[in-house]
């Protein structure tokens, strides 16, 4: 009876005892409070009631800063939002510290980023705060890695996730964009009517050149068919002077002495002068 009654008891402890880390996990194992060992991913066996296992997650994790309001330099009240991602470090000394050496490191994290933030934004002016979000998640960043050092974790990124101004200067801002806007979208329309001006002009310029281009040669070409008909009609007149000439002295039955060596059309071409 009392055999049935051990063997369950062991049992249990056995059972009870049975503890298994995950690939993104990393375990301590404590024997009366204090650490005696680390439990990497996988089976592990503790003993009940003396001993306990703290399993810490390794992967990435993003905690959000919480919204707050900051008063900037040019004492205006900035709603401010952050985001910081972060992980614990994989191995024992640092699992041990994320542990041992600060106490809720999500929410000492959240708190830390608060206080950068309202120390950063305070020295500065809207505008600047705006302008320069790379800068201040820079800054933020840079001042996490430092005060976490010995934390055991490792800060991934920081991401400002709004800079919102009070709502009469939000509208005052929206107001100043618009009008940007408007500026820019009526030079781009002068620009566009001085460049289609400019193309109707050139068009206009080379019109008038074609135009003049044209006349000319229609001029010269009147005046080479003026002086092919001039010449035609002296070279016509001639050859009718001729013949004329050639007819009276035929009707006359002038006789007509042919040179020697010259034939009778070279005496009649000739005609056109005396007649002997």
């Amino acid at each position: 009876m009392w055999g049935y009654i051990l063997g369950g008891i062991g049992v249990v402890i056995v059972v009870s005892g049975i503890r298994v880390v995950e690939q993104t996990e990393r375990g301590l194992i404590e024997t009366w409070g204090r650490y005696s060992k680390f439990a990497d991913a996988g089976f592990h066996w503790i003993f009940p009631i003396i001993q306990s296992m703290r399993k810490i997650n390794i992967t990435e994790m993003m905690v959000d800063a919480e919204s707050q309001e900051i008063i900037t330099s040019d004492k205006l009240n900035a709603k401010v939002d952050a985001q910081v991602y972060f992980k614990v470090k994989d191995n024992e000394k640092d699992i041990k510290a994320s542990q041992y050496n600060v106490n809720q490191y999500k929410r000492q994290i959240v708190n830390l980023a608060r206080t950068t933030l309202r120390n950063i934004i305070g020295n500065m002016s809207l505008s600047d705060a705006n302008s320069k979000r790379n800068d201040i998640n820079k800054s933020l960043m840079n001042t996490l890695i430092k005060e976490t050092s010995n934390w055991g974790i490792e800060v991934v990124r920081t991401e400002l996730k709004e800079i919102e101004p009070p709502a009469e200067v939000q509208s005052t801002m929206n107001s100043i964009v618009m009008a940007n806007n408007k500026k820019v979208a009526a030079i781009d329309l002068a620009i566009a009517r001085e460049t289609e001006a400019d193309g109707v002009k050139k068009a206009q310029i080379k019109e008038a050149e074609g135009s003049r281009q044209a006349a000319i040669l229609e001029a010269e070409g009147k005046s080479k068919a003026f002086e092919m008909i001039n010449k035609s009609f002296i070279g016509n007149a001639q050859l009718l002077k001729k013949l004329e000439v050639t007819e009276n002295s035929l009707a006359k039955n002038s006789k007509i002495i042919l040179p020697e060596g010259k034939s009778l059309v070279n005496v009649i071409g000739s005609l056109s002068g005396e007649v002997k």
